[in-house]
């Protein structure tokens, strides 16, 4: 087995990662930092993961406890990992970050977008973009990946292979998620009585995963998000004008054909049906009527969108089966 440090344990994606690890062939969380809970059990953080964790307490984070660990998942705030990835790179790990902090490849890129200069920007080259079905070669020569978004995931997949067949400054990309995107720390804008029977847009022209979509297709998106009522899932609907008749839906088949965790059908997909799973659902159209393209991804924001996409890359970091420890399958109903 192989030892994984997990940074975050405590929050919604390090229990996600705890999960997958149980069902995990070949990794072992064995080193679970949370600052915040320092000696609180797993049990107390996540009762459902008690089963499989017994008696196992969170740490406070030290580089020095790193010792002898192989690979490091961090799934922290915005800008923690900046502070932290040289002396994690330094221990000779291999580490997968979900952070948006090595994500961009230009360091000037973190001023206009998240409103301030880069802590490591020396850093930056270290990192690959962590989308496997984009980057896999890159991915599994790494030794620092920086795992996609939530929201970009769901957007490049749906877009990247229909970029031949549209007019690229047309893109405009609506998305709803889970209120779990959010994080578990409490927020007014996040709590029950905002969120039921609640659907609110967010984040109007700015929102900050914007530049990854940008950078991954190489084109300007308009790009804004919504918060649904709903615990897990990204659906994102995407449309652009087409440079002609088309077939998107064929061109997202050919694209994905060997792919295991994408399913392109002609059905419109839904956020449940990926829940608990690595799947991206995925569906596109050519309206003769407006001369657009139509394309919808949906996945489980927890997993595709961060902890199992995590897992997909260090397997491929590591040399094992890409898709060892996760499901293409969903949770229903």
């Amino acid at each position: 087995m192989i030892d994984v440090a997990i940074l975050g344990a405590s929050g919604f994606v390090g229990a996600e990662l705890l999960r997958l690890c149980v069902g995990h062939p070949s990794l072992r969380a064995a080193r679970l930092f949370a600052d915040s809970q320092a000696g609180a059990s797993v049990a107390e953080a996540h009762p459902h993961l008690a089963p499989a964790y017994g008696a196992a307490r969170f740490e406070p984070w030290s580089p020095a406890s790193l010792k002898g660990v192989p690979l490091v998942f961090a799934a922290l705030p915005h800008g923690e990992s900046q502070k932290i990835a040289a002396s994690i790179l330094d221990s000779g790990a291999k580490f997968v970050d979900l952070g948006a902090d090595f994500r961009l490849s230009e360091a000037s890129d973190y001023e206009k977008w998240y409103g301030e200069a880069h802590g490591a920007p020396d850093l930056l080259d270290r990192f690959v973009y962590g989308i496997p079905e984009l980057n896999r070669t890159a991915i599994a020569k790494a030794d620092a990946v920086a795992a996609a978004g939530c929201y970009p995931t769901a957007t490049i997949l749906a877009l990247k292979p229909l970029l031949p067949l549209i007019d690229r400054a047309t893109i405009v990309v609506n998305a709803a998620s889970g209120v779990s995107g959010a994080g578990k720390a409490l927020k007014e804008n996040t709590h029950f009585n905002t969120v039921d029977e609640n659907f609110t847009a967010y984040g109007l022209l700015n929102h900050r995963h914007t530049a990854e979509m940008e950078m991954a297709l190489g084109v300007n998106i308009l790009f804004t998000p919504h918060l649904a009522p709903m615990n897990r899932g990204i659906l994102a609907t995407c449309t652009a004008r087409a440079k002609g008749p088309c077939d998107p839906l064929a061109a997202l088949a050919l694209a994905y054909e060997n792919e295991p965790f994408i399913h392109v059908s002609e059905t419109p997909p839904s956020t449940k049906w990926t829940l608990g799973s690595n799947a991206v659902h995925l569906t596109a159209r050519y309206d003769e009527r407006t001369g657009n393209v139509l394309a919808i991804a949906a996945l489980d924001n927890l997993v595709k969108g961060a902890a199992g996409q995590m897992i997909q890359c260090a397997n491929l970091m590591l040399g094992l089966d890409e898709s060892a420890g996760l499901t293409n399958v969903g949770v229903w109903p």
